[in-house]
């Protein structure tokens, strides 16, 4: 294993940001290539705990010459927002400097060419990490960004070009449900690691998803290893590392759909939130799924939230002090939702 670590300057005198990146050795040339990274969203930290899991079994395949593909993980990828703290509050998710989602406005080139990724001498240091970060995964076959969400079980986002045939990261991951796009997501990284190789084709070989492990909090020893086990085993079974005595990936069992198919629940007033259903829950169109309390004790200014149409609950916010317009559940369809957009990401 190689170490090396990056400097980001900052954007005053004396601020820098360290970038550890491990690369790992394969020796055969055709094999396919990876690049993990985790924690882009600075405290969503699910995705570290797998790789904490998953670079020993990586160390172990090197040593042995059993990994057949180069390897490179960068277990934190955003220096910057694991050090932003609002008091005691972790910040992880916007860049102070100019507000923007760490996970957007990433460049979109049309060709794997590390030239176009080049940055002005005045760029500030997020475009300068994200610059960083698409050059470390422009070349790879298989790149895996690991986030996670509010509240749920493991599940993807990628390209409605490499769906179905990448379901054996769903599979391995034991997924609940996978969401495909077409056209863009507000320049994501997931849509920036893949646009470079969009006119090649050959997208049977490739794959690009960002995954969602889970809930922000499911950060222990037996969700990392899960995790950490079944990104082994996805890398095995594409080729990457050579182990017989992995155990292989099964079917994938869980929805595969557009993310237009997403009905995304939220709320129609602040107020204190009452959950009736949580994440696995299958409702029905007009179930109650929570309930808003604006005035504590005035039964009747509550206001009821219910499911447009039937659907899984994918997610749920942690949050029980709701503004109006906020996020409160993903329920995901059988068709494409009413409070679908066409075009961009879920949530900002």
């Amino acid at each position: 294993m190689d170490k090396t670590i990056l400097t980001i300057p900052g954007d005053l005198p004396g601020l820098s940001y360290s970038l550890t990146v491990l690369r790992f050795a394969g020796t055969d040339p055709t094999a396919p290539t990876a690049y993990l990274q985790a924690a882009l969203h600075g405290n969503e930290l699910p995705g570290v705990a797998a790789l904490h899991v998953l670079i020993p079994k990586l160390k172990a395949a090197e040593a042995e010459g059993r990994l057949k593909g180069s390897i490179t993980v960068v277990p934190f990828a955003n220096p910057i927002g694991l050090n932003q703290f609002q008091w005691d509050d972790h910040q992880g998710r916007f860049f102070y400097g100019n507000r923007t989602n760490f996970n957007r406005a990433f460049a979109l080139i049309d060709r794997p060419d590390p030239a176009l990724l080049a940055v002005p001498d005045d760029a500030s240091c997020d475009r300068r990490l994200k610059a960083t970060l698409q050059g470390l995964a422009l070349d790879a076959d298989l790149v895996l960004d690991l986030h996670c969400d509010n509240e749920g079980p493991n599940y993807l986002y990628m390209p409605a070009e490499l769906w179905p045939h990448s379901a054996d990261l769903a599979a391995a991951l034991d997924c609940a449900a996978v969401l495909t796009f077409e056209g863009g997501t507000d320049a994501s990284f997931d849509e920036a690691a893949f646009r470079p190789h969009l006119a090649s084709g050959n997208f049977e070989r490739r794959v690009v998803a960002t995954v969602e492990l889970k809930g922000v909090h499911d950060v222990g020893p037996e969700t990392a290893r899960k995790d950490g086990e079944g990104i082994y085993r996805f890398l095995v079974g594409r080729g990457a590392i050579a182990d017989p005595s992995a155990a292989p990936v099964g079917p994938f069992t869980g929805k595969g759909v557009p993310q237009s198919y997403v009905e995304m629940v939220r709320a129609p007033v602040g107020g204190m939130a009452f959950f009736h259903v949580k994440p696995g829950d299958v409702v029905k169109a007009g179930q109650l799924v929570a309930e808003l309390i604006p005035v504590p004790g005035d039964v009747s200014a509550v206001a009821p939230v219910h499911a447009a149409a039937p659907g899984l609950v994918l997610t749920r916010v942690l949050a029980r002090a709701i503004r109006v317009g906020d996020d409160l559940v993903k329920i995901v369809g059988d068709k494409r939702s009413a409070t679908a957009k066409d075009g961009g990401a879920l949530e900002t």
